[in-house]
């Protein structure tokens, strides 16, 4: 490849959206079920709950667009183009509209048709100029799809089952934390995508609630099926990890022929429904098998400039350097500890006590250190619907209007001469997920963050002030042994010994050595309940060890 140049870490740095509900005083963010698309040498990204889109030239920069004619509180926008113009549609609880514009920016949509009742809508249009919808998010019944007149987007004949949700074979379509609950599932989220002459229509499971929250596969030789459940599956998940969450989301194409996945990712800590956007690598390999690479998918990644290799490509080559590292406060509001903005889970937060300007966190990372970026993830505390805390009377509003969050990052050799790194005191923008990337590394031992602004005036709050760059020892030693047993045909439990120097590891599993196409990454943890596999298969797992200085890769071992 050529150098790398755009890099980027999830969850993506978008101004995500405030939600308003009934009865609760307090706001939380939200944006899920991303649909994306390249149009027009753009990329277009409709999530759940914002109020409007983004677009971006390159993946990394992205600008927002409000959307007064689409409804804003409309769950799972789905987005497509055929015949050069984008549809839009979403869920209705009543025969929703289906929209197009030959540009979205312009703001102007045209309104083509109210079909029927759909929830977690997705169009595709094949090749000879066909048009389909597919449809659904039940526990009882299946992903349905009907074929569509292309003029009028009206159903032709009648719609056809073809998913139908089986957590008795398919482990990782059980619902809760981890696949807790054996016989609860529940299916949504359809997206079709076209590859070789070969129907792949994808779906979610189980809920978005959830850290094993995944989209899935079947495949086809017809639209309508009969589809047959993909040897590899879910063939998009990350359950491990800062955060987790890759389901209900969209498979798309860069300019340069390179294979995208973008999906939901869970916080789910201020509400159920707090949620973030993830970009994943994808592909299809040579036996037409559906992947998305979750490998470190919330370290730094590369977007390429060119065809590449979304195995070997994709990395920016840094580690984390400030897991667990000493941290200190100005202040520190009871039960949100400084720890936990170095603990490595985006669900935990520290919290000063007051709201005013100048509350700092600092991070000693204990030695110096080639620092290449840091991701500031700042978390949401005391945020009310106005400065009373009054309670909404509406059932749900979204605050659409620009917020913004200011700070400045210091860094320092020896904790006493300070340079700053950003400056953003007078910033203007709403960065929540704030990711800098030096021009130059920068030699540091010491890290300050002291807050000016927070959006509704809510307190200074950090979940993950998370440092990336080259650490200044070894690798750990590799995992080469490891014990399996298989409580039942979904479940696998994987133990193994604490290697020299890991403080995490990265448990990859597929249908065949060069396959382990899954991955579940746990820090300071040497089990693991592999929940998410599914009867009738083979699998083949290696645990790859980790810390500030690299990955000492795994062999493959069959279970």
């Amino acid at each position: 490849m050529s150098e790398k140049k755009n890099i980027y870490c999830n969850p993506l740095n978008l101004p995500y959206k405030f939600q308003k509900f009934k009865g609760k005083k307090e706001m939380h963010r939200e944006a899920a079920d991303p649909s994306v698309i390249y149009f027009k040498g753009k990329y277009w990204l409709f999530p759940s709950m914002s109020a409007g889109f983004w677009y971006s030239e390159d993946l990394i920069e992205w600008e927002y667009k409000k959307t007064p004619m689409l409804c804003a509180t409309d769950y799972a926008p789905d987005v497509r183009v055929m015949n050069d113009e984008v549809y839009y549609c979403a869920s209705r609880r009543e025969p929703g509209p289906i929209y197009k514009t030959t540009d979205p920016l312009s703001g102007e949509w045209v309104e083509v048709a109210r079909p029927f009742v759909i929830w977690d809508p997705n169009l595709f249009q094949d090749d000879d100029g066909r048009v389909f919808m597919y449809w659904g998010c039940n526990d009882k019944y299946p992903i349905f799809g009907v074929e569509m007149n292309k003029e009028t987007m009206l159903p032709i004949g009648e719609k056809v089952g073809l998913i139908y949700g089986n957590p008795h074979e398919h482990g990782w379509e059980r619902k809760g934390e981890n696949n807790k609950y054996s016989d609860r599932t529940f299916i949504e989220g359809a997206w079709m995508t076209k590859y070789e002459g070969r129907y792949y229509l994808q779906y979610a499971a189980t809920g978005t609630e959830d850290n094993v929250y995944a989209d899935g596969v079947y495949e086809s030789e017809s639209p309508l099926g009969p589809f047959t459940y993909a040897a590899h599956n879910p063939f998009s998940l990350k359950p491990g990890g800062f955060i987790t969450g890759a389901g209900h989301g969209s498979t798309f194409t860069d300019i340069y022929g390179n294979l995208w996945h973008a999906s939901t990712m869970r916080i789910s800590v201020n509400h159920q429904f707090e949620r973030r956007i993830g970009l994943f690598p994808a592909g299809f390999d040579k036996d037409g098998i559906l992947y998305c690479n979750t490998n470190f998918a919330d370290y730094p990644t590369c977007v390429p400039d060119e065809k590449w290799d979304p195995w070997k490509d994709y990395s920016a080559g840094w580690m984390l350097l400030s897991y667990r590292k000493k941290v200190s406060t100005s202040s520190t509001l009871e039960g949100y500890t400084p720890h936990n903005a170095v603990d490595e889970d985006i669900r935990t937060m520290w919290v000063a006590k007051k709201t005013e300007k100048n509350n700092w966190i600092q991070v000693d990372l204990g030695d110096i250190y080639d620092v290449h970026a840091v991701q500031i993830n700042f978390a949401e505390k005391n945020c009310f619907t106005d400065a009373d805390g009054e309670i909404l009377t509406t059932d749900r509003v979204i605050d659409d209007k620009e917020e913004k969050i200011q700070y400045i990052l210091e860094g320092s050799l020896d904790g006493e001469k300070w340079i700053a790194l950003v400056d953003k005191q007078n910033n203007e923008e709403d960065v929540p997920h704030d990711f800098i990337v030096f021009n130059n590394e920068h030699k540091l031992r010491y890290l300050r963050l002291t807050n000016y602004y927070m959006p509704h005036d809510g307190n200074f709050a950090v979940s993950g002030l998370r440092v990336f760059g080259k650490g200044n020892g070894d690798a750990p030693e590799a995992i080469s042994e490891f014990k399996s047993t298989m409580p039942d045909a979904i479940t696998a439990k994987i133990v193994w010994e604490p290697a020299q120097g890991a403080f995490g590891y990265n448990v990859r599993w597929g249908i065949a050595p060069d396959k382990l196409y899954s991955s579940w990454m746990v820090y300071e943890q040497t089990d693991l309940r592999l929940s998410s596999l599914s009867s009738g298969n083979d699998y083949w797992v290696a645990i790859d060890a980790f810390n500030e200085n690299g990955i000492s890769e795994g062999k493959a071992k069959k279970i």
